[in-house]
């Protein structure tokens, strides 16, 4: 074969590979395991675009190398295929979801399988699958059935806490619960009807039913995480979106929040990504305080969470959360319509939009007020958006002096600002400039607390507040409990059937609950979700959550075909955490959280022998689009090419990348896209082409820069997607996606090709012994790439193998002993045109089988040292030495060199600087 034929070569080892199963994964549990994993993808209708193989393709690459170290590697792939775009073009067509993402699903596994990824696909997992979410069903079962005990802070049986209750009820009982859960004792116990038990458990279980706010979109008919609102409008598709109190499925996420705070240290992830989950988290220890209502004839409080109790004395008025239950009773009649009004707003926008315009101030007074209980003075209440009615109580005390939100407020409101803290900035009147948040200084305006330090102050206001009765210390934390409620169809089936009211599970022996079949895939019209539509089906009509399904996946993937349970505990004993997981940061408070939750909880439980999922986390940047833009002249059907825009008055447009190569249009194409552009006419450059400017932007079909991965297979091959995509930039970075340099990666290819044959097909490969730079060059390459992939470092490589192919090519190195283990290390890199090569030598078993190539001590080590010679700072020369050459010796011969003489003019010099293995230098 004279020419590099990628498109045979190719196709023909995809085919191998998927007919010889040669990615098969054993379950020789003697072989050290390393487990590789891609973060879970939805397969939308889309398909794939050139920007989601990039982790792919990194994942890919360290697992065929950890394959070749000897490693026994799973490296899965399957698809997380319950999702709102399937039901909603189910909605929109009548057509089952179900049809739309196998559809989607054969799609995607084709453009996967041309870019040459080694999948086990026996082991493929789908969440729809009801053999998969048979098991989704199953650990929902588990939830229900456990509860969180704080004193051995851990998952336990909820028969436990029944026999604690019949035996002494519940006053001893130290648990992750509702704050609403009343004291009762074993009689009382005894004595409640099961409805009235059913209700106590649910306060407990780690899945409960209970009323929350949450996101309703009337036109999609569902439930949106706080993730899937913008503005107060869905992502997908618009709509308007607003607050509303809703019966849910809850998942108690909270009891584990101090162990997935902890838990947090162990893990090789970046820094950020930590970060974003500790702020996530939220943890914070302070001291819950009750203020009364002033004149309340029921006795009203509102409880107040505070990290800074030292600053009570500085409280001016109160907000409570437009969600609080209180809010209206708290309107007074004359500001009634005013507070109705300011609730109604402020409750139908997301608590994350409410967070980000943290400088936006509103807010509305009650007309009721509150009685400050270590001062006893009179403060206003008010409602305000800023504050959320999940994290804390619900109830702040604004201490404008000492936050910055309360400055805002307060100043914005015209408010009293009293200074506590001695450190507070105060203009010449007194008055206050600026909040004073930090915990330093001396408290004054405080009573009691005068002359104490922040931290002394802090101590002695909590056991004041504890020994009058009116407060106590309490930890706090950001993290809500997860809704896992969805009005929708294509979803995981609840399984909880209902008797009387109460919730029962459903047999084990009986699942999956397979979804029914329903007429329409909408609500029903009274706002019913949609399997109430469904006949004969007396279970639970809301889905779980999309991200259920992928809180466990990784699991599965272990043991893939297990009919008796989620996965053999020896199986998961051995596979143990996912090493190396690779996916966006956009589900780092999302599925990351989730996933971690379940893996505690499933540990917890005895099934698995580890609590968390993911050791090692990389999270790709993303291939961002290079548009093209063209340049119509107003009010006219002409362009000019982007040299000449400045020459017009133009408009803007977005052309499709497809049609612009090397920011050059084909105008025919271009004119045969739209019909409006048929009869165009086009101003052309000097070199008589239409150049076309550019932007780098979000790949997303409205700005027509979307790159189908399989446009560039076809062109170039998948090897050289492969290495481009991996050229483009460090995997964590963001980058455009840009083909002009797509050309020099192929081009290396075929470079390689010529190592092996010559331009006539004539083979070159020769036994012989290579020279001792050829495989001085070999060798530092095999150190230089297994370095770089040690740290997950991809690009670097590919200009690493360039330069070692050119370098081959100048030696004229044919040898065997040398392109052997070349293509063993560019094998991970190049899977298809290496397997090719390999075979070519005579060998019979595949590459990807081979053991990776390690580099010799030997050929590492170098004998000599080019030393740039400087005399008096300026380069005059290069002389070359041993490496092992006394320095006296060098100094000799640099003084007897022509070229130093000539610049010394017959001059002793002053010294001679020699640094080894760096540079000389001559002083006169």
């Amino acid at each position: 074969m004279a020419e590099y034929n990628f498109a045979q070569i190719e196709q023909h080892w995809q085919h191998f590979w998927e007919t010889h199963q040669t990615y098969q994964v054993s379950q020789d549990f003697s072989k050290p395991k390393y487990y590789v994993l891609d973060m879970f993808p939805y397969p939308s209708g889309a398909g794939l675009h050139v920007g989601h193989p990039l982790g792919y393709i990194a994942s890919d690459i360290y697992a065929r190398y950890k394959r070749m170290q000897g490693f026994n590697v799973l490296h899965p792939m399957g698809f997380d295929s319950f999702g709102l775009p399937a039901e909603q073009y189910a909605i929109d067509t009548g057509q089952h979801p179900a049809i739309t993402t196998e559809k989607n699903i054969e799609t995607f596994k084709k453009q996967l399988s041309k870019i040459g990824f080694n999948y086990d696909w026996s082991r493929e997992v789908r969440t729809s699958d009801p053999n998969y979410y048979r098991w989704t069903q199953w650990i929902f079962q588990q939830l229900f059935q456990a509860w969180f005990n704080l004193k051995t802070q851990k998952a336990e049986p909820v028969a436990s806490l029944i026999a604690q209750f019949e035996q002494a009820g519940n006053a001893e009982v130290k648990a992750a619960c509702d704050d609403d859960t009343p004291i009762f004792s074993a009689q009382a116990w005894k004595n409640f009807s099961e409805a009235q038990q059913s209700e106590i458990l649910l306060k407990y279980r780690l899945t409960y039913l209970a009323d929350a706010y949450v996101n309703w979109c009337p036109a999609l008919g569902t439930v949106l995480a706080n993730d899937e609102v913008k503005d107060g409008l869905s992502e997908r598709g618009g709509h308007p979106v607003e607050r509303r109190k809703m019966r849910q499925w809850m998942m108690r996420i909270t009891a584990y929040a101090e162990r997935l705070l902890q838990g947090l240290d162990g893990l090789a992830w970046s820094d950020a990504l930590k970060e974003m989950q500790r702020n996530w988290i939220g943890k914070s220890t302070g001291c819950e305080v009750d203020f009364a209502v002033a004149d309340s004839p029921q006795s009203l409080k509102l409880r107040a969470f505070t990290t800074r109790i030292d600053t009570i004395y500085g409280v001016s008025f109160v907000v409570i959360a437009p969600e609080h239950p209180e809010a209206l009773a708290l309107a007074t009649p004359a500001q009634r319509a005013e507070v109705e009004k300011y609730v109604e707003w402020a409750k139908n926008r997301s608590e994350r939009e409410r967070q980000a315009e943290a400088k936006t101030v509103s807010g509305v007074f009650t007309g009721s007020y509150v009685i400050n209980p270590f001062s006893q003075a009179k403060v206003p209440v008010w409602i305000a958006d800023y504050v959320l009615a999940g994290y804390g109580t619900g109830v702040v005390m604004g201490v404008p002096a000492s936050d910055e939100r309360d400055f805002r407020f307060a100043t914005h409101f015209q408010l009293p600002i009293v200074p506590i803290i001695d450190q507070t900035k105060l203009e010449e009147n007194g008055k206050v400039m600026e909040a004073y948040s930090e915990k330093t200084g001396r408290m004054i305006n405080s009573a009691m607390l005068d002359g104490l330090s922040v931290k002394e102050a802090i101590e002695k206001a909590i056991q004041y507040a504890e020994n009058q009765g009116f407060g106590e210390r309490r930890v706090n934390y950001r993290l809500r409990d997860a809704v896992f409620s969805r009005q929708r169809y294509w979803g995981e089936p609840v399984p909880v059937h209902f008797e009387n009211g109460i919730p029962k599970l459903v047999e084990e022996s009986a699942l999956p609950l397979e979804l029914p079949a329903i007429d329409q895939y909408k609500p029903t019209p009274d706002g019913e979700p949609p399997l109430a539509r469904a006949k004969d089906w007396p279970y639970e009509t809301t889905t779980m959550p999309g991200w259920a399904g992928s809180s466990w996946y990784f699991l599965r993937f272990m043991d893939p075909q297990n009919a008796q349970a989620f996965v053999d505990k020896s199986t998961a004993t051995y596979w143990g955490q996912v090493d190396l997981y690779i996916g966006g940061t956009e589900h780092a408070v999302g599925h990351l959280l989730y996933s971690r939750f379940w893996t505690h909880f499933l540990y917890d439980w005895g099934c698995i022998e580890h609590k968390e999922p993911f050791q090692r986390l990389v999270n790709q940047g993303m291939i961002q689009g290079m548009s093209a833009l063209v340049y119509r002249v107003k009010d006219s059907n002409q362009f000019v090419t982007a040299q000449l825009k400045d020459q017009y008055e133009t408009q803007e447009l977005h052309a499709d990348v497809n049609m612009v190569e090397n920011n050059v249009l084909d105008i025919e194409k271009f004119k045969a896209w739209r019909t409006e552009f048929a009869d165009a006419e086009f101003v052309l450059a000097e070199d008589g082409k239409f150049h076309c400017g550019s932007l780098v932007e979000k790949m997303s079909k409205r700005w027509y820069n979307v790159v189908n991965p399989d446009d560039v297979v076809a062109k170039y091959g998948a090897d050289t997607l492969r290495l481009y995509e991996m050229f483009l930039g460090p995997l964590e970075l963001s980058k455009p996606w840009n083909t002009n340099g797509i050309d020099g990666t192929h081009k290396f290819l075929k470079k390689l090709w010529r190592l092996f044959y010559t331009d006539q097909g004539e083979w070159l490969v020769e036994d012989s012994q290579p020279n001792a730079e050829a495989l001085k060059v070999l060798h530092k390459t095999i150190k230089k790439i297994t370095d770089d992939l040690e740290r997950l470092s991809f690009n670097t490589p590919v200009s690493e193998f360039m330069i070692c192919v050119n370098r081959l090519q100048e030696l004229k190195c044919h040898q065997k002993e040398v392109l052997s283990p070349l293509l063993r290390l560019l094998a991970p890199f190049a899977p298809h045109i290496t397997e090719e090569l390999w075979h070519r030598l005579g060998n019979s078993n595949s590459i990807h089988h081979a053991e990776f190539p390690k580099a010799a001590e030997a050929y590492l080590q170098e004998n000599s040292f080019e030393y740039p010679v400087q005399i008096n700072g300026k380069l005059r020369t290069n002389l070359t030495f041993g490496v092992d050459v006394p320095t006296a010796t060098i100094e000799q011969e640099v003084l007897a060199n022509e070229i130093v003489q000539k610049w010394l003019e017959g001059k002793s010099p002053k010294k001679i600087i020699v640094v080894p293995k760096k540079i000389i230098n001559v002083v006169i």
